[in-house]
């Protein structure tokens, strides 16, 4: 029989995020999955992580893009194995990256830090060697090389991911922070009454294994997880961390001289938009 004990749940504060649930079997490998664009400006990734539910054990909760606090960069929960057991310690917002257990993560989150964007002022600006952005919505872009680390253990321990946090991350880690956010535990909430997302269920292979706003559990929205490397887009001269993501096609990533027609097909579609709804607010 699985043995459960609930300890400590962590709330908002200065002090280390402690261990919220921990169980005795141990989380599943993380998916590899393509990551939905970026919704718009202000949006920064969550990546994806199995929760834990006493009445069907783990479930993946996708990977989505969120509204960030101004200023704050999301450090990510992580599963850790000691005494038997394996904790979860929860994510949360903070001025910097603290410690997330050397997990690989992807998309800018590979095991120490965050690569993928940074906050210039109040504006956060991504890098599209790691990110999947459309430079037509959104202009705070830079690229930036990033090693890409394949592996896709989902716990720090004992068989698993051997790292320890550094003085810098510690210190990172008793910084003030906040918990995270309403549309953050809502999405878990909402990937914890969706059967399909438990891995009894999936086999470590979710459908649905990211979303590109919090919630939206569909095939259209979402991106689907793979069954191997292989089937991963291949890394690529500026663009290392393809291997987390789909290859960008040319209206996603345009090239010079298409940028203009995209931005052209954008503005028409949204006039296309607005006259409908002037319709259906006539009615």
């Amino acid at each position: 029989m699985l043995s459960v004990s609930v300890l400590s749940l962590s709330t908002a504060s200065s002090a280390q995020i402690g261990i919220g649930i921990s169980v005795r079997i141990g989380p599943p490998a993380l998916p590899v999955y393509a990551q939905p664009m970026c919704p718009g400006p202000g949006y920064l990734w969550t990546p994806g992580y199995w929760a834990w539910s006493d009445d069907g054990g783990y479930y993946w909760v996708p990977g989505t893009w969120v509204v960030a606090p101004v200023g704050m960069l999301w450090t990510p929960g992580y599963w850790g194995f000691a005494g038997g057991l394996y904790g979860w310690h929860p994510g949360y917002w903070g001025p910097h990256v603290g410690f997330y257990g050397g997990i690989n993560y992807g998309f800018g989150y590979g095991g120490v830090g965050f690569a993928g964007g940074e906050w210039r002022g109040g504006a956060f600006f991504y890098n599209r060697a790691v990110l999947n952005v459309n430079v037509t919505n959104v202009r705070n872009v830079y690229s930036r090389t990033v090693v890409v680390n394949n592996t896709h253990v989902a716990f720090n321990g004992p068989g698993g991911i051997a790292a320890r946090p550094t003085r810098q991350e510690e210190a990172y880690g008793r910084e003030p922070h906040t918990a995270a956010l309403a549309a953050q535990t809502e999405h878990e909430h909402a990937a914890s009454q969706n059967r399909q997302l438990f891995a009894s269920e999936n086999h470590g292979r979710p459908a649905i294994a990211a979303t590109a706003k919090p919630g939206e559990f569909s095939a259209r929205n979402g991106g689907r997880s793979s069954s191997s490397f292989n089937d991963r887009a291949t890394a690529r001269p500026g663009n290392p961390d393809a291997g987390n993501r789909e290859a960008m096609s040319s209206r996603d990533n345009p090239k010079p001289g298409q940028e203009k027609q995209a931005q052209k097909k954008a503005e028409k579609q949204a006039k296309v938009e607005q006259k409908r709804n002037a319709r259906e607010e006539r009615r």
